[in-house]
């Protein structure tokens, strides 16, 4: 308990928050006590830039462990050479690798904002859009989610990308690694996947993993589909090497190149609370119970996808592959996202507002919302209780404007709610 009770009263209303409403931010998630354990843990008064066995302060006999075991656990995850555990976020993970590859200038193949990718992926926004040369693929049919991947090969044999990018936020289905991997490999470009919101499924051995298809590096957020603390995470296939030593350019040489980047190049001192609570993180996703709740994320965004399509709402691509479903709100219920997405939180039910392919209306205000299954699976919802789900949501975006209807949602959803008590609480 916090001595300041203001801090603390808003710590017991945002738990209040959470109980009583359904998190269905598909990049949201709900973390074990061990991991809170970890993140609040004595590891937070500790410095230690550098890497296991090379770090510039005294006192590392602990951090270094507990680092090794980070990285470790991560490469038996996902099958890499080498795992990196130090960036704060996926931001800063996709970063360092643009950084460690290409010169200003050099141009990055990737997928368009709209059409499911992310601002890091090169949007005219972001400071990145200013330093290197980002070309955008898109999807060639909106309603099955398929890549145009004849347009993609036309545009890495114009451009000669130097990294051919993977990846997505808002995307609902299976990527196939291996049309990437193929048009790389014809253009000599380095294979990233941005496997952020997917990563716990991959994990799991529910989705393809980009490595089997030859991919060299995959970059990470550890919260989503992880269930981790908020932070990021590089996995690479390559040659490890002393990261206080300069190496060549080569492909090979990924994981120095990459280690050089993160420190001492973009960030100064690791979070050593945050990387012993990866740890746990990654241990736990080692789990055969982490293996069944990475199915039944699947599942029920799927058997969710197909209760709202029944009740007329229209998704992007008719379904879903994975964890999250995109609704095009203003096709459906004549409304834009931000109307949707603040009426659902007026039901107790918090989702993002998101733009769709090829969308008409602004970003603050675009045509779709966004939402996710991992959050509810961790409090052990399961397919049975997506009709229910798809009903409030439905019933709420049918009456946006309607106070009294919006407030017996949230009675309804509280009640509901009730019955999964959050991971941490009981």
């Amino acid at each position: 308990m916090l001595h300041d009770k203001q801090l603390e009263d808003l710590i017991t209303a945002e738990e209040q928050r959470q109980r009583d409403g359904l998190e269905l931010i598909p990049s949201e998630n709900y973390v074990s006590e061990d991991v809170l354990t970890a993140l609040g843990s004595i590891y937070t008064n500790k410095y230690s830039e550098g890497y296991p066995g090379r770090r510039y302060y005294g006192g590392q006999e602990n951090t270094d462990k507990v680092e090794t075991i980070a990285i470790e656990t991560a490469k038996q995850l996902f099958g890499a050479d080498h795992a990196n555990v130090q960036p704060h976020s996926g931001a800063q993970a996709n970063e360092a690798v643009y950084y460690s590859w290409l010169q200003p200038g050099d141009t990055v193949l990737a997928m368009d904002l709209s059409h499911g990718g992310h601002l890091t992926h090169g949007h005219p926004v972001t400071v990145l859009s200013k330093q290197f040369n980002f070309i955008r693929y898109k999807l060639k049919d909106i309603e099955t989610g398929e890549i145009d991947f004849v347009q993609m090969r036309e545009l890495a044999l114009k451009h000669k990308p130097k990294i051919i990018l993977a990846g997505y936020s808002s995307f609902p289905r299976e990527l196939d690694y291996e049309a990437f991997a193929a048009i790389g490999r014809e253009v000599g470009a380095v294979l990233m996947a941005d496997v952020a919101h997917i990563a716990g499924l991959i994990a799991a051995g529910v989705m393809k993993n980009p490595f089997d298809a030859g991919f060299h590096v995959m970059t990470s957020t550890t919260h989503k589909t992880l269930r981790g603390p908020r932070g990021g995470l590089i996995l690479t296939k390559g040659i490890v090497g002393n990261p206080l030593r300069a190496v060549d350019q080569t492909i090979e040489n990924l994981p120095t190149l990459i280690d050089r980047t993160v420190f001492p190049g973009l960030q100064g001192g690791p979070h050593m609370n945050t990387i012993l609570a990866k740890a746990v993180a990654f241990k736990e996703a080692q789990t055969d119970e982490f293996k069944a709740y990475a199915r039944q994320t699947v599942s029920n965004a799927k058997k969710l996808g197909e209760h709202l399509m029944a009740q007329n709402a229209k998704l992007i691509t008719n379904g879903t592959d994975n964890h999250l479903v995109l609704i095009d709100v203003y096709t459906s219920f004549g409304i834009d996202g931000d109307v949707a997405e603040k009426a659902l939180d007026k039901a107790g039910l918090t989702t993002n507002k998101n733009v769709i392919p090829n969308d008409t209306l602004p970003p603050f205000k675009p045509s779709g919302i966004r939402i996710g299954t991992p959050a509810i699976t961790t409090r052990g919802f399961k397919e049975a209780d997506m009709e229910h789900l798809a009903g409030w949501i439905i019933t709420v975006l049918q009456n946006v404007n309607n106070e009294e209807k919006l407030a017996q949602i949230k009675h309804v959803v509280a009640e509901y709610a009730r019955n999964f008590p959050l991971p941490t609480k009981n």
